[in-house]
């Protein structure tokens, strides 16, 4: 594969907020990748420090890379940058703050977006601002390319799909079991922290919050609503308990579901598993209290001004061997209207939130980049999507090559 070139555009993608925790490991990546030395691709990294970019540059010993300063409220700059390549790949966050001129730029010119926000908020401003436009341009703009929300993305869709492949039957439900070990960056941290300090709890406890219009179900059951307690579930055999990550997740599958046309009633959920016998029961519950309390706590000002002075400021995150030693594990399964069952799971090494992130958000990029006529829609497809919406089996198929697990079970005889 190569990536085709444009008189118009002096890039193929452009690494936005190249300087931060998480974009120094998308230039790392990028740096290292041999595809992307193979296909000629042109890349640049961006931000507003041209001193901090060159040695970023230097550090990841990327010469073939260009370099952009462009400052996130400038509207010209972003201008320029977006008129410039084909795909930006954008780190900075919080995006609520640093984002919303870029994505606009993106959309006036017809270029590409992905990024790793969990903000949900800033998502429906975005949507209701440029998806038509976005539309109009073939521009695909595509949020939560990060671990939030890609492993409950394609969990959805590796379920519908192998459901509708196996039986012929659409999944009613669809819920995924999460196990992880790893830490949080500055910069994840900083946007929760901006998003409640700008009082947007509210909607972030919208379960349909980034639905298309006309598609709220007018009398939504249980299924969807936010899971607070623990559960034993025979599914997964186990003990669950709410997971922290699933108020930006099931937003995210179920605007996928609304775009992609799931069976209708659809319902998402996932949880954090905890294990089997009494001492995942008590664990399942003590996470559930603290869950609830620690949220309730955040939303006060001066415990979140307490809790930010001991987090680590943007631009920080945990140790190389921290990150290295981490991993996630995301057990998938589906059922049909008529009692049809789907498995699989979504597994990979390394810290979930930096390097699994790095590697879901670097995949998409150039998912977007070498293989546009593959993804869904076709070439012209464009708006606010996401990633199964957006990328689907491509980035499927990219991140196994990448070394990930992305597993249908076979089906019982």
């Amino acid at each position: 594969m190569t990536a085709g070139k444009s008189s118009q555009k002096k890039y193929d993608v452009v690494l936005y907020g190249a300087s931060g925790f998480v974009g120094r490991q998308t230039v790392d990546y990028f740096a290292k990748h041999a595809e992307v030395k193979s296909s000629n691709l042109t890349w640049a990294l961006a931000g507003r420090s041209a001193d901090k970019l060159e040695a970023v540059r230097k550090a990841s010993g990327a010469k073939q890379a260009g370099i952009v300063v462009a400052e996130a409220h400038d509207a010209a700059a972003m201008d320029a940058l977006a008129r410039n390549t084909k795909v930006v790949l954008s780190t900075a966050g919080p995006f609520a703050l640093y984002g919303s001129e870029l994505v606009a730029a993106c959309v006036r010119h017809g270029t590409h977006y992905v990024d790793i926000t969990g903000e949900t908020p800033w998502v429906r401003g975005m949507i209701d601002l440029h998806h038509a436009d976005a539309q109009r341009k073939g521009a695909r703009i595509i949020p939560f390319c990060g671990f939030d929300s890609i492993p409950s993305d394609l969990s959805a869709h590796l379920a519908n799909g192998a459901m509708l492949e196996r039986y012929g039957e659409a999944c009613v439900t669809t819920k995924v079991a999460f196990s992880i070990r790893g830490g949080f960056n500055g910069g994840t941290l900083a946007s929760l922290f901006n998003m409640l300090a700008s009082g947007q709890s509210e909607a972030m406890a919208d379960p349909f919050l980034l639905n298309p219009s006309g598609t709220r179900p007018e009398n939504a059951s249980s299924a969807h609503a936010d899971p607070l307690g623990p559960r034993r579930d025979a599914d997964f055999g186990a003990w669950l308990g709410p997971f922290m990550m699933s108020t930006i997740n099931t937003r995210v599958v179920r605007r996928s579901a609304a775009l992609l046309g799931y069976a209708q009633g659809y319902a998402y959920q996932e949880y954090l598993r905890l294990g089997k016998g009494p001492v995942a029961a008590l664990a399942a519950t003590s996470l559930s209290v603290g869950a609830f309390t620690s949220q309730a706590a955040l939303r006060l000002s001066p415990i979140r001004k307490l809790a930010q002075k001991f987090a680590p400021p943007p631009g920080a995150g945990p140790s190389e061997a921290s990150m290295d030693s981490g991993s996630f594990r995301a057990l998938w399964v589906g059922h049909s209207a008529s009692g049809k069952t789907v498995r699989g799971m979504i597994a990979d090494k390394g810290d979930p939130g930096n390097r699994a992130t790095t590697k879901m958000l670097c995949e998409s990029a150039l998912a977007l980049a070498l293989q546009l006529d593959e993804l869904p829609g076709g070439r012209k497809h464009g708006g606010l999507l996401t990633p199964a919406s957006g990328l689907g089996d491509v980035l499927v198929q990219r991140l196994r090559a990448a070394g990930m697990t992305l597993q249908i079970d076979p089906a019982k005889p």
